[in-house]
């Protein structure tokens, strides 16, 4: 990211949003204490900060993007230790709860219901009717695709890169979240899926992807979960190091990145909210980029080192207790 024309900056009103959304989390109890003081270091409200830097028009827009991104992380952490059908289940109950965001949620079911219903009850109270159709759209996109993640990881799968990034796509989950980009917005369809947006929305996802991948391969190997990235998927096909992985993902990046700018150049559809939408997710780019070396989720302690040196110390492999699932999943707290 050596070269995106978007800055690494930080909402000022992010530290005041980040203690509301962490004391929401908090209140469901979804994390054992240690596995919780593992979650909160990750900082997730910080990956989404710099979104929404330029063009906020309410406060109440960055909070529903803090409490999103918990929602991504703690669906990620209990679907990644579950089997397909299970993850099918959860899936379910977290539909079922978009769709019926003000029902109340039965006794005794995985508190991930209760945690979307919150959610996306209070961030439809301010965003836009196209952009409440377009997160439905892309969200639950995205859930099926981790059921697919799910029944490789049953069976041990490794892709080749076309097959992986098909999949990966939709488990990177980027298109829904930028929904939030548009919250104060009116896209239309004809707008928003018109070819030369949904190239440029694409583009950005896949430098996510590829950033994401690169700097949580370590982690994932670690935990035993390394099949589905990218990394594993061009040792795979090419059989390349780590050295040679890292050349090939540097070269493809720069590739989307030249797609991306150029295409902003096309003036045919850019009027002033799509503008708007668009410099919204390129600094999510950033953002994502920023947080997976400041934040200690993926390198520790050690980020800013490795972000420098590119140099990352392999963690040994480590064993999950199968029975550790849902309340009880175990949270890896990384010290390199």
């Amino acid at each position: 990211m050596a070269n995106w024309p978007w800055p690494r900056r930080i909402n000022p009103f992010f530290e005041e949003v980040k203690v509301e959304a962490d004391e929401w989390f908090r209140s469901f109890n979804a994390l054992s204490p240690e596995s919780l003081k593992a979650f909160e270091k990750c900082d997730l409200g910080w990956y989404f900060s710099p979104v929404l830097l330029h063009w906020l028009t309410l406060m109440e827009h960055l909070r529903i993007g803090c409490d999103l991104m918990i929602v991504y992380f703690i669906v990620d952490e209990y679907t990644d230790v579950e089997d397909a059908e299970r993850t099918a289940e959860i899936v379910n109950i977290i539909i079922d709860t978009l769709n019926n965001p003000y029902r109340s949620r039965p006794e005794g079911e995985l508190i991930l219901g209760e945690v979307i219903r919150q959610f996306w009850s209070r961030a439809i109270q301010s965003a836009s009717p196209t952009s409440q159709r377009h997160f439905l759209d892309d969200y639950i996109t995205y859930l099926r695709a981790v059921i697919v993640e799910a029944g490789d990881r049953d069976k041990n799968v490794t892709r080749n890169i076309q097959e992986y990034l098909s999949i990966r796509r939709g488990t990177i989950g980027a298109q829904s979240a930028f929904a939030i980009c548009e919250f104060d917005l009116n896209l239309v369809d004809e707008v928003y899926y018109h070819p030369a947006v949904t190239e440029l929305i694409d583009c950005v996802a896949e430098l996510m992807l590829i950033d994401n991948d690169l700097a949580s391969y370590n982690r994932e190997q670690g935990t035993g979960d390394e099949n589905h990235n990218l990394v594993t998927a061009i040792m795979f096909e090419l059989g390349l190091d780590c050295s040679g992985v890292m050349s090939w993902a540097a070269a493809y990046h720069a590739e989307i990145e030249a797609k991306f700018i150029n295409g902003l150049l096309k003036p045919a559809t850019l009027d002033a909210q799509v503008k708007q939408y668009l410099n919204g997710i390129a600094n999510w780019a950033r953002a994502n980029y920023c947080w997976s070396y400041e934040g200690p989720r993926y390198f520790g302690n050690k980020g800013g080192e490795i972000e420098k040196t590119r140099l990352v110390p392999l963690l040994p492999k480590a064993s999950r207790d199968p029975n550790m699932r849902e309340q009880n999943i175990v949270v890896a707290d990384l010290w390199l």
